[in-house]
């Protein structure tokens, strides 16, 4: 019958000897018997219960977890339960390292709408992460609006070609422009600006506002408290007067 040292069992598992040491001080793996001189000797069961609790180490499961599991008598529905709370604690840090994932890259785009880097920059992406569900919400807001006027529009128009009817498209035109309106002053009332340069937040007119040349996140504007003319971060207006 196979004997192996502490040794052998290490190097056959790819573990150090170190940690077949600490198995055994934990009682999850005892050496099968001791030579005179206090050597430890591991039987070849000894060898597949090692590599069964490297495989579990593997998954992270916990010493007392597999200390636990060694000593049921039927393990199986142990061993189902065990898995079942990793896959979930697995998940869970999944999920964890996702949304941190998720946030760097946020950080990362935000990162390239300031001249420079710094404290305040890191602030100010703060900030705008923070604000970014109250502008998607006001977006969606938006669009629960805008879509159906463009389908009426669209509905309108064919009923016009095919009828030769035109009071419906008229009307529709003239609803698209009275909400168009409406929803512009809503966006601008609920959005205030960053300046890359002093990191302040402010509000400019409507009408510098509405024909300032811009991106999706960022309008080209003068900040009041600096004087730098820049494209300027968008965030969730929160009580900000308009600055002349």
């Amino acid at each position: 019958m196979s004997r192996y040292t502490t040794g052998e069992i290490a190097k056959l598992c790819g573990v150090t000897v170190r940690t077949v040491q600490y198995y055994d001080t934990r009682g999850v793996l005892i050496p099968s018997e001791l030579t005179e001189g206090g050597r430890r000797l591991y039987s070849e069961e000894d060898l597949q219960k090692m590599k069964i609790i490297c495989f579990l180490r593997g998954l992270d499961f916990s010493i007392d977890n597999i200390a636990a599991l060694f000593k049921e008598e039927n393990p199986d529905k142990v061993i189902s339960l065990l898995i079942e709370q990793q896959e979930q604690a697995l998940s869970q840090e999944i999920r964890e390292r996702q949304e941190k994932l998720s946030t760097i890259s946020e950080m990362k785009a935000q990162l390239k709408n300031f001249s420079s880097f710094s404290v305040e920059s890191i602030g100010d992406i703060v900030r705008i992460m923070e604000n970014k569900k109250k502008l998607r919400k006001m977006r969606m807001i938006m669009l629960a609006i805008g879509i159906p006027l463009d389908i009426a529009e669209v509905v309108a128009f064919i009923i016009g070609v095919l009828q030769g009817f035109w009071i419906p498209l008229i009307i529709v035109m003239a609803l698209m422009i009275i909400f168009a309106a409406v929803l512009s002053k809503y966006y601008y009332d609920n959005t205030a600006y960053i300046c890359p340069e002093c990191h302040k937040v402010f509000r400019k007119g409507f009408k510098e506002v509405f024909f300032a040349a811009h991106t999706p996140s960022t309008r080209k504007l003068t900040c009041p408290h600096c004087g730098k003319k820049s494209f300027c971060v968008e965030t969730y207006n929160e009580g900000v007067e308009v600055n002349a």
